[in-house]
Order: structure tokens, then sequence, then C-alpha cells
């Protein structure tokens, strides 16, 4: 395990491993992105449901005041009173909560997808490890973030006293004015400051939500034994896996001994290959490559072919071209003639 934390972290994250760290919530979610998004949405919602919100507002607001001689002050109409003010001001609320509910959702689905795990929320004892939690206080991700909030923080608020500072001529002049235009001038004021600071916002988000990803790809990174012991688990031992191909193939080599003692000729090339054909006329339409082998397995053919009489025939080029051939393949049509004069030598003989 020391090796392997001393390697460099410098191979791509397997999909296996971006699946083990999304199934335990670790994911590139930036939380500037929800907040930039709820504030673009609450103000764009604001814009539009102000005009009806307000005079609704205003109305119940007058409505208690009007009738607040004729109201008992005894528990039971305080209740009745609470009960009915907060009705009313949830029905004002209702959108908003809302609006919020499933901002907050989309922006979550937009960045990791729709991902619902409980592991975040298993006990940990290692979190209770009062070094572990101070080394967070220290660590690169909490200096990230201290910078990260007092850039927002700075960057909003220099916004912000621009944009008032710009508007503080105009206010010279409410001195002459009524209320309602003193009222209109800070609501103006107030909304340009938001949009403002909503559109740093949006920046802020992006530039955290790109870095985010970048810092998730490089804590996913794997070390080359890792991917090594990943690569085991899903695939197997690499010995493992060469021993059963290796028998296998010696399954398939046995198979294939057992087929040429049927063979009707065995083509040779003098040096390292060996081939043997079968021709049924009944239930072929051509002869047929039932065993094959180079070097040590074309001396193997050769041993068997002289125990079972079958008669080999020495031809370098038709040897060549039937090695080329698949176990069971019948031979082409460009071979037949030179197939054909070769069984009729051995047809020729066994009569």
């Amino acid at each position: 395990m020391a090796e392997e934390q001393d390697q460099e972290r410098s191979e791509q994250a397997t999909d296996k491993r971006r699946e083990e760290f999304r199934s335990k919530g670790q994911v590139a979610q930036s939380r500037e992105v929800q907040t930039a998004m709820l504030l673009t949405a609450m103000l764009l919602m604001w814009f539009f449901y102000l005009p009806f919100f307000w005079p609704r507002l205003q109305k119940l607001v007058a409505g208690i005041w009007s009738r607040s001689g004729e109201i008992r002050v005894n528990p039971e109409s305080m209740y009745d009173l609470g009960m009915a003010i907060f009705g009313q001001v949830a029905m004002l609320l209702a959108p908003i909560m809302l609006l919020v509910l499933v901002v907050g959702a989309l922006s979550s689905i937009m960045q990791i997808g729709f991902l619902l795990t409980g592991k975040p929320m298993e006990p940990d004892l290692s979190k209770l490890n009062p070094i572990q939690g101070a080394k967070k206080f220290i660590s690169r991700r909490s200096a990230v973030e201290v910078i990260k909030s007092l850039a927002k923080v700075g960057l909003v608020g220099v916004v912000a006293f621009k944009t008032v500072y710009n508007e503080f001529g105009n206010s010279i002049l409410l001195v002459d004015m009524p209320p309602s235009e003193t009222m209109r001038f800070l609501g103006r004021t107030a909304g340009l400051v938001l949009f403002k600071s909503c559109g740093v916002l949006i920046i802020l988000a992006l530039f955290d939500y790109l870095f985010v990803r970048w810092e998730m790809e490089q804590k996913m990174k794997m070390t080359k034994q890792e991917q090594k012991e990943e690569l085991k688990e899903t695939e197997g031992d690499p010995q493992l896996r060469a021993r059963v191909r290796s028998l296998q193939q010696e399954m398939a080599r046995k198979r294939m001994m057992s087929e040429v003692p049927k063979a009707d000729v065995v083509v040779t090339n003098p040096t390292h290959l060996s081939i043997a054909l079968k021709y049924d006329r009944a239930t072929m339409a051509a002869p047929q490559v039932i065993a094959k082998g180079a070097d040590h397995l074309a001396m193997k053919i050769r041993e068997i072919a002289r125990e079972n009489r079958i008669v080999m025939v020495e031809n370098k080029p038709v040897a060549r071209a039937l090695y080329k051939l698949e176990i069971g393949q019948a031979v082409p049509e460009e071979l037949f003639t030179a197939v054909a004069e070769i069984l009729a030598y051995v047809y020729g003989l066994k009569n």
C-alpha cells in the first residue's frame, strides 16, 4: 500500500472507478452554479411576479389594519388571526418556494445527472478523528474555498459599491420628491445592484464549475498499479487467463488430432507444414480442412498419418494455400483443380 501511495497518479480514471466515485456521492458539483441559478431565477420571477404580489400584500395589510379595532385580544382570536395571516402569506409565497425547489433540483441534475445515494450519510468513525478533522482546515481544498469566497465577496462588493456610487448623484434630487418616488428610486437601485451581482455570480459559477470538474478528474486519477489491480478484478489474473487459454488450445489440438485418422490425404510442405483433408461426396460439396499444423504440430500430424496409413503428398504451393484456411473450412474454388489432382492420385493409389 505504501508503494501505491508513492506512485504518481498519472493514469486517467476508468469507467469502473468513475462509477465507484459516483456511487459514493463523490461527483463534480459546484455550489456556485446552484447559487447563481437560484438568484437569477428569483430575480426574473420577482420581475414578473411583483405586479401580482405587491397589490395582494397591500390588501392583506390594509385588511388587518382596518379590522384591528374589532379583533378581541384572547388566545383563540390571536390563534385564528395568526393562522389566517399565515395561510394568505403562504399562498403568496408558494410560487417562490416552488421555484426554489425546481431550480435547486434542476441545477443539480444539469451538473451530475440524476443521482440518489445514501453513502454520504452512512456513519464513518474516521470522521470523528480530531487530527483528521484539523487537517481539513489547513488542506489545499480549504484554502481554495477561502480564496473563492473572498473573491466572490470582493467582486460582488465592488460591483454593488460602484452601482450605488453612480446613483448617488440622482439621490440628491429626492429631497423635493414625494416618499413614493424615494421608494421607487430605492427599489430600482436595489434591483440594479442585484442584477449586476447576478451577472458576476454567473461568471464565477462558470469558472468554479470548470475548476470542480478538473479537480475531480485529478482526484479520480489512478496509478499504474491500481489499473493493474482493477484489470485483475474485472478480467481475472493474467497468469490464470493465460493458463485457461493454454488448456483450451490443448483441448482444441487434441480434438483436431483425433480427426487426422479420418483424413483422405495429408498435404505437406517438406519443411514445416501439414494439412489434413477429407472429402465425402455424399455430405460435402468440396474437400474440407480437418487438421493443420506447423513445425512440431506438423510433425505430429505426419506421425499420426503414418500410423493410420494415410497418404502424404508433398506440394509446397498447395500446402501454403491450404494452411491459410480455418479448421472445418471448405477448399475454395481456386484450389479445386490442384486438390482434385491430389485426391485423384490418392484414390489411384488406393485402387
